[in-house]
């Protein structure tokens, strides 16, 4: 079974937190002259940690197995980690260790019938169902017609990374913060990578995209991570022109590793009229289609 190599993440991510703080941001003196290293020496975090220079090597290569959570809420602090970073570092903890039992294959996830009857219900907002890997595994009538810039991708699932990465230049056409969207996306990957290392279609997707996409490879380079949390999401839709999304990104506590997408905008504002507006549209489009159908039956 495909896997990630966790050693290797532990030691890029670690590192990587390291090299970003200098002695003054962490406090400590610097004593002058030429430092070696970028950020703080291993004997550094260490101390900050309150564990020996050995034990903090040793991890730092890659053991987190036998790390108490005392120890690696320490570390964090000591790398001042935030929360997203906290997470990761717990996760990549939590799978180094020896599995419990025999390691089962993770199901297929479908969408229930009655998670898509809600998304039907929703019938003013765009709204979507997907995973961590950014598989879009459900859409409502509103979420379709929003993402209809995208170039149709015959495989199945539709997947948003993929769409950003392998077509920027209609990915950058679609979405205004693109260089944002891009390390989110990247970032938010990389987070469930430490969630889900066994899980062999991110592995497979995480290869092809930085098989294809130099973009990506530095994005991912970087081991910067991401929580899925709400926000804001700026697009430019060719029908309808720009709109300003706030987005509602909502853990399904039934389905695990799935979320609920929703993009509203204020009443009464641009974005809220355009999305009447794209609403509109797409039941034209779906009464077209529809009789089509029925001329060609």
């Amino acid at each position: 079974m495909a896997t990630m190599d966790l050693r290797t993440e532990i030691r890029e991510f670690l590192g990587s937190r390291r090299a970003r703080i200098t002695p003054e941001q962490a406090g400590l003196p610097t004593y002058g002259g030429n430092r070696r290293v970028k950020g703080l020496r291993r004997e550094e975090v260490a101390l900050l940690a309150g564990v020996s220079v050995d034990y903090y090597v040793r991890m730092e290569r890659g053991s987190l197995a036998g790390a108490s959570d005392g120890v690696l809420d320490a570390l964090a602090s000591a790398l001042q980690l935030d929360e997203a970073e906290r997470d990761h570092l717990f996760h990549l903890a939590r799978q180094s260790r020896p599995p419990s039992g025999p390691r089962r294959r993770r199901p297929v996830v479908t969408v229930r019938s009655t998670l898509r009857q809600v998304l039907d219900a929703i019938s003013d907002a765009p709204a979507w169902i997907g995973n961590g890997r950014y598989d879009v595994l459900a859409m409502n009538q509103l979420a379709r017609a929003l993402y209809s810039p995208m170039p149709a991708d015959p495989r199945r699932p539709a997947n948003t990374a993929r769409f950003v990465y392998l077509n920027p230049e209609a990915a950058r056409d679609f979405f205004v913060d693109y260089d944002r969207i891009a390390g989110d996306v990247a970032a938010k990957l990389r987070m469930e990578a430490g969630r889900n290392p066994h899980d062999e279609e991110l592995i497979a997707l995480v290869g092809e995209l930085s098989t294809c996409s130099e973009l990506f490879r530095r994005r991912w380079a970087s081991q910067d991570v991401r929580l899925h949390r709400s926000g804001r999401k700026r697009v430019r839709h060719p029908i309808v022109g720009p709109l300003d999304l706030d987005v509602e990104s909502l853990e399904l506590p039934a389905e695990p590793g799935l979320r609920l997408n929703v993009y509203t905008a204020p009443p009464g504002t641009p974005t809220a009229e355009a999305l009447a507006l794209l609403a509109s549209w797409a039941a034209t489009q779906q009464t077209s289609a529809t009789e089509l159908e029925a001329h060609n039956g």
